[in-house]
C-alpha cells in the first residue's frame, strides 16, 4: 500500500512540474519583479510605501470605486440574470438552445468588444444619443450595465445547470403537504441553490473587480478601477510603487474572493438528488410562466442583442451611406496614421497567437488538471488556488512584468512572438482545468489501477484510459482557451508590437484615436472579433453536454 501511495505522489508531482514551472516563470516571476521594483529601494524593502500609498485621497477613492461598483455590478446580475436562470433551467420554449448560446456570446467577447457595442449604444452619436436619450458613456450607469451584459451567462450557467438538475417532485411534495409555490420553493429550491447562487456572485464580483477594458473605454477620465489604476501608474506615470501597491492589495482581494469561492463550491458539491435535465423542462403552464418567459426574452433582446446589433450597424453606417467602407479602410495602412501595417493584418495576428496560447493552455491545463484529479491534501488545494490567479490578478502588471524580466537570457523575449501567447495562455489554464477537472475526476480510479497491474506506463495508462473518455471535454477546453486568448487584452497591450498589433489592441487603439474613421473601423474590427469568438461559442454548444460541462 506504501507503495502505491508513493507512486501516485509520485506521478502527481511529474505531472504538476511542467504547470508549476509554468506559473513561475511566467506569472509568478514577473508580479514578483514588479513589487519588488516598486517597494525595493537602495537600503532595502520600502515597506512604509504601502501606507503611504493607501491613505492618498486619490488611490482611496479608486479602491471605493473598484469595490462598491463590484458590489453593484453583481447584485443587479443577480437581480436581472435569475429569471433567465429558471427559464432555462425549467421552461422548454422554441429556440431555447439558441438563445441559450446567444446569452454566452457576451461572456467569451472580448472587453473591449463589450466596451465598443455599449459605445455605440449610450456613447456619444449613439443609438440612445440619436433618439434624444442623451449618453450614458463616461457614467457609472454604462459600466453596470455592460457588466451585467459580460457577465448575465456567468449566472444563467451556474445557477441554471443546477436548477435544471434539482428534482422538481421535492418541491412538488411540499406543495402537496399545503406549502404555497414561493413557501415550496422559499423552504426546498432555495436552500439548494444557496451555495450556486454564491458561487456565481463570487464569480461576478470577481470579474468586475478586476474589471479593465469596459472601464477604460465607458468610464472615461472620471471613473477607474484598480486594473485601470494600475495601468495609469505602469504606462503613463511610471510609478511602479504605486502599481506595486495597488498589485498587492488585488493580491489579498484575489485571495479572500478565492477562499471563499472554493467553501461555497464544497458547499455545492454536497449531496443533493439530482436528475436528467432533460426531464425537468416543461412548456410554459399559466400566464405567470408566459409572462416571465416574455420578460426574459425582452430583457435577452435589449441587453444583449440590441447592443450587438447596434455596433454591427455602426461599422455599416459610413458617411457616403451604408457599405463596406470601414471594411475596405482596414486594408490601408494609412488611411489613419494609426499602425504601421493594415489594421486587418490583426485578425491573422491574433488568430495565430490564440492558436499557439491554445496549444499551451491544453499542455500546461491538461496536466493540472491529470494531478488534480487525484486525491490530495493542502498542497494540492494550494496549486488549485494558485491556477485561478490570473483570473484576478492584474494582467496589466503581468504584461509590464514580461518586458522588465524576460529581456536577458536565456529568456530574452522582448522580440520574440510567443510573448503575447506566453500571455495569452496564463488566461486561458484555468478555463482549461475548470473544464477538464470535473470529468477527469469522474473517471474510474479503477480502470488506472487495472491498465497498471497489466503493466501500463502511467502515460499509456492516461493515453488508453482517461484520453478516450475526456476526448470531448479538451474539445471543449480548446474552444474555451482559443476564445479567452483571442481577446484577452490587459497584457497584450503592454507586449504586442506595433507591426503585430492583436485585435483587441488595434479596436483599442482607433477607440482612443479622434476621427469618424478612426471610430468606424473600430466598429468594424469589433464585429469581426465578435463573428469569430461566436462561431467558437456555436462549435463549443454542438460539442457541450451537461456531463462535460465545467464550471465556467
Amino acid at each position: 500500500m506504501t507503495g502505491r501511495r508513493g507512486r501516485a505522489t509520485a506521478v502527481r508531482l511529474a505531472l504538476m512540474a511542467v504547470p508549476l514551472a509554468f506559473f513561475a516563470l511566467f506569472f509568478a516571476y514577473p508580479v514578483a519583479a514588479i513589487v519588488g521594483r516598486g517597494l525595493r529601494g537602495d537600503t532595502g524593502w520600502q515597506l512604509g510605501r504601502i501606507g503611504e500609498v493607501l491613505t492618498r485621497p486619490d488611490i482611496a477613492e479608486v479602491l471605493w470605486f473598484t469595490t462598491w461598483q463590484a458590489l453593484a455590478s453583481t447584485a443587479l446580475t443577480l437581480v436581472i440574470a435569475l429569471p433567465g436562470a429558471y427559464v432555462f433551467a425549467r421552461l422548454d420554449f422554441p429556440g431555447r438552445q439558441v438563445l441559450r448560446a446567444v446569452v454566452t456570446v457576451p461572456f467569451v467577447l472580448p472587453t473591449v468588444v463589450v466596451g465598443s457595442a455599449f459605445l455605440a449604444l449610450v456613447g456619444r452619436g449613439g443609438l440612445l444619443d440619436e433618439l434624444g436619450g442623451g449618453r450614458l458613456d463616461t457614467t457609472v450607469w454604462a459600466i453596470l450595465l455592460a457588466h451585467v451584459f459580460f457577465n448575465y451567462a456567468v449566472v444563467v450557467r451556474t445557477v441554471g445547470g443546477l436548477w435544471a438538475q434539482l428534482d422538481p417532485r421535492q418541491e412538488e411534495a411540499a406543495r402537496v403537504l399545503g406549502a404555497g409555490r414561493f413557501a415550496a420553493w422559499r423552504r426546498v429550491t432555495l436552500p439548494a441553490l444557496g451555495p450556486a447562487v454564491a458561487a456565481a456572485s463570487l464569480m461576478v464580483f470577481l470579474f468586475t473587480f478586476s474589471s479593465f477594458g469596459i472601464v477604460q473605454i465607458l468610464g472615461g477620465p472620471s471613473y477607474a478601477t484598480l486594473e485601470v489604476e494600475v495601468y495609469r501608474q505602469t504606462a503613463q506615470l511610471l510609478d511602479l510603487s504605486t502599481a506595486a501597491v495597488l498589485t498587492l492589495v488585488q493580491f489579498a482581494a484575489l485571495g479572500t474572493i478565492l477562499g471563499i469561492h472554493a467553501w461555497a463550491v464544497r458547499r455545492r458539491e454536497t449531496a443533493l438528488k439530482l436528475v436528467d435535465p432533460a426531464r425537468t423542462a416543461r412548456p410554459p403552464r399559466g400566464a405567470g410562466q408566459r409572462i416571465l418567459l416574455g420578460g426574459v426574452l425582452l430583457t435577452v433582446a435589449l441587453l444583449i442583442v440590441l447592443p450587438l446589433a447596434v455596433l454591427v450597424e455602426r461599422s455599416f453606417d459610413a458617411p457616403g451611406g451604408y457599405g463596406w467602407d470601414y471594411y475596405r479602410a482596414l486594408t490601408d495602412a494609412g488611411a489613419t496614421g494609426t499602425f504601421l501595417v493594415p489594421p486587418l493584418e490583426a485578425v491573422g495576428n491574433s488568430l495565430r497567437y490564440a492558436l499557439a496560447a491554445t496549444a499551451i493552455a491544453l499542455v500546461v491545463g491538461g496536466l493540472a488538471a491529470a494531478a488534480l484529479s487525484r486525491p490530495g491534501g493542502p498542497f494540492v488545494r494550494g496549486f488549485d488556488a494558485l491556477l485561478m490567479l490570473p483570473l484576478g490578478v492584474s494582467a496589466v502588471t503581468v504584461g509590464f512584468g514580461f518586458l522588465i524580466t524576460l529581456d536577458e537570457p536565456p529568456l530574452d523575449l522582448r522580440t520574440s512572438w510567443i510573448l503575447v501567447p506566453l500571455a495569452q495562455a496564463l488566461v486561458g489554464v484555468p478555463f482549461v482545468v475548470r473544464t477538464m477537472l470535473p470529468v477527469l475526476r469522474a473517471v474510474d480510479a479503477r480502470l488506472r489501477e487495472a491498465a497498471a497491474v497489466l503493466g501500463a506506463s502511467p502515460l499509456r495508462a492516461w493515453r488508453e484510459v482517461d484520453l478516450p473518455l475526456v476526448r470531448r471535454a479538451v474539445l471543449i477546453a480548446a474552444g474555451f482557451a482559443f476564445a479567452v486568448s483571442l481577446g484577452e487584452f490587459g497584457a497584450t497591450v503592454f507586449i504586442a508590437r506595433p507591426d503585430h498589433p492583436t485585435l483587441p489592441v488595434a479596436v483599442a487603439r482607433l477607440l482612443g484615436r479622434a476621427g469618424e474613421l478612426n471610430y468606424g473601423q473600430a466598429m468594424a474590427l469589433s464585429t469581426i472579433l465578435m463573428l469569430v469568438c461566436a462561431v467558437s461559442l456555436l462549435v463549443l454548444e454542438r460539442l457541450r453536454s451537461d456531463k462535460t460541462s465545467g464550471e465556467f
